[in-house]
């Protein structure tokens, strides 16, 4: 991260232009780092804003970060086969928060190990519980960047950016 946030993140300047600001994590049972970079690059490459939060981290950590940046989307990423059983817990704190209630939150990788029948049993309980989405790691990267383009594309005022308050045309 090249910018540092001088003011707290409920008073920190949004840019309407599209771009998003992204939280990308880890689960608290999950230590692998290639996928967070992986996403991460990706994000930025589609010109979007990223906060990574690594591996290992908590769901209060992960909670706690998402009211400090208020972000546009919270993507959780898993690549150990066990990360279906950590994303329902961290999703149902997430919807607790009021503050967080309404964030698109998305998950996706190798999220379990019963193959086919698991992943249809896992996906339905992890939408359920409160993910927007859930991308499995066999359907490549379309539907994710699908999914934020059309988020991103949501953001895109219609008309000319409100001019800031004192300002003229």
């Amino acid at each position: 991260m090249d910018e540092v946030m001088t003011q707290p993140a409920e008073l920190a300047p949004r840019d309407p232009s599209g771009t998003l600001d992204v939280v990308v994590t880890g689960l608290p049972s999950d230590a692998h780092t290639w996928n967070l970079v992986f996403i991460q690059l990706l994000l930025e490459d589609l010109g979007h804003h990223v906060v990574n939060l690594g591996p290992c981290i908590s769901q209060d950590e992960i909670v706690e970060s998402c009211c400090k940046y208020q972000p546009d989307l919270l993507v959780v990423s898993s690549v150990n086969g066990h990360g279906a059983h950590d994303a329902e817990h961290l999703v149902r704190a997430l919807r607790a928060r009021w503050e967080l209630a309404g964030l698109p939150a998305v998950v996706g990788g190798k999220l379990g190990v019963r193959g086919a029948e698991g992943r249809d049993g896992y996906g339905r309980r992890l939408v359920d519980a409160g993910f927007d989405a859930v991308f499995h790691d066999e359907q490549g990267l379309g539907p994710f960047e699908a999914f934020v383009g059309a988020l991103a594309a949501d953001r895109t005022p219609c008309g000319p950016a409100p001019l800031p308050e004192g300002a003229a045309r």
